[in-house]
């Protein structure tokens, strides 16, 4: 097969570095494969993969109009039988040119937290969790496939070595360090993130603890004041910034605990550390057997209930921070558990076989599902290039920050 792989951006996450692991393990099987997107950190990721790498044109719209003529041309070019894309826009990007004017295949990969109506019904669907796969086979006339974000064990083991790391972060050899690794942007993480930074400032009087946050993103200034009002509280360094990392192995290694969610959490139990799952709207548990069936069914994430303040995600904390036998049974029953269901050796063998389906009955192109779909994608960016929205969803950023922040932020204005 000669595959084209498109991740929806390639800025450092772990939706785009699954993206890339299992185009390798497909390169790997004997195929031909193509890695296409906007020159981003994970360029050099995919050359260390062996991939080849095709940089798109960088255009702002979603589906992009450039992109759409650039990758039918592409796929004429290298005679590509299939292109998988991730995302909505991405997938949008290949249908409408190599999909519908070549009758190129096209399989979609969402990973987000719910089923976007963008993305036609006769286009077959990969999910990343039971629950929204369920939730997908509902509006799909086509197949519907659930493939949970994969974790190249032979990489993230117990193995790897976290002690310069963590001599960097705690040279007294005392600290408890509680790790929180992804991207510090301001939608889906900007509460769970506010949470980690509050309840570590609510148990630093309790515990010599240190909250390292690792990764990058336009949330981080924020965040950074949060920090300092909570180091300066405390005169000490109670949370740290160590920014974006693309190997970031040494850190969860280096962690008495992690914090996290998504692929982030997969990782650092396959290196052997507990983790608490962090979501939206206050959500946080223990993975812990009497999670695990939850986690299988809604991923590693979850919705809470919004609560004010960030006692539910401390009292968590504080249990397992005082209880080190505890952290290393969940640390050796969570290694147990990626290895045996999370492996990215089982994904690719999954997806190729998904390929092949595909390949043999190749979906039927229907143009009122190209024209629907179109429209709603279009609304959506005529909404998004609108200034008053663009203003409404920043303050609503913003609230999000203050109500997660105990309302102190953004913080008066003084003469």
């Amino acid at each position: 097969m000669r595959l084209l792989v498109y991740p929806h951006e390639l800025s450092i996450g772990g939706s785009q570095i699954n993206a890339i692991d299992l185009a390798a393990a497909a390169a790997e099987g004997g195929h031909d494969v193509f890695v296409y997107g906007v020159p981003g950190p994970l360029v050099p990721y995919i050359g260390e993969r062996g991939l080849q790498f095709i940089p798109a044109h960088s255009l702002k719209y979603r589906p992009a109009p450039s992109r759409i003529a650039q990758l039918a041309a592409i796929a004429r070019k290298y005679r590509i039988d299939l292109i998988h894309a991730y995302e909505w826009p991405s997938c949008l990007d290949a249908y409408y040119g190599a999909g519908l004017l070549l009758n190129v295949p096209v399989l979609c990969t969402v990973l987000s937290m719910q089923v976007m109506p963008y993305v036609p019904a006769s286009v077959p669907l990969i999910m990343g969790t039971a629950d929204l796969g369920a939730e997908a086979k509902k509006r799909q006339r086509n197949d519907v496939w659930v493939i949970e974000p994969p974790i190249d064990i032979a990489r993230d083991t117990p193995e790897v070595d976290g002690t310069a790391f963590r001599r960097r972060y705690d040279p007294s050899g005392k600290e408890l360090l509680v790790v929180s690794i992804c991207r510090l942007a301001l939608d889906l993480k900007l509460d769970a993130l506010v949470r980690a930074i509050d309840a570590a400032d609510s148990l630093a009087a309790k515990h010599p603890l240190k909250l390292v946050l690792v990764g990058d993103g336009p949330a981080r200034g924020a965040l950074e004041a949060r920090a300092a009002a909570v180091n300066g509280r405390h005169g000490r360094s109670v949370v740290c910034f160590v920014g974006a990392e693309l190997d970031p192995r040494a850190a969860y290694a280096a962690a008495d605990l992690v914090v996290a969610m998504g692929s982030s959490a997969l990782r650092a139990l396959a290196i052997g550390r507990p983790v608490i799952v962090q979501g939206e709207d206050a959500f946080s548990e223990i993975f812990e057997p009497a999670t695990y069936d939850l986690f299988l069914r809604q991923g590693f994430y979850g919705l809470g209930d919004a609560a004010p303040g960030a006692a539910r995600l401390a009292r968590q904390i504080d249990e397992l921070l005082c209880d080190p036998e505890r952290r290393q049974a969940l640390g050796q029953f969570g290694h147990k558990v990626v290895s045996e269901r999370f492996s990215i050796e089982r994904a690719a063998k999954l997806q190729i076989e998904i390929y092949q389906k595909i390949l043999a009955d190749p979906p039927k192109r229907r143009i009122r599902e190209a024209i629907d779909s179109g429209y709603l994608s279009l609304m959506l960016e005529i909404a998004n290039h609108n200034p008053l929205r663009k203003r409404r969803k920043r303050l609503a950023q913003l609230r999000t920050f203050s109500a997660a922040s105990g309302g102190d932020w953004p913080p008066a204005k003084t003469s």
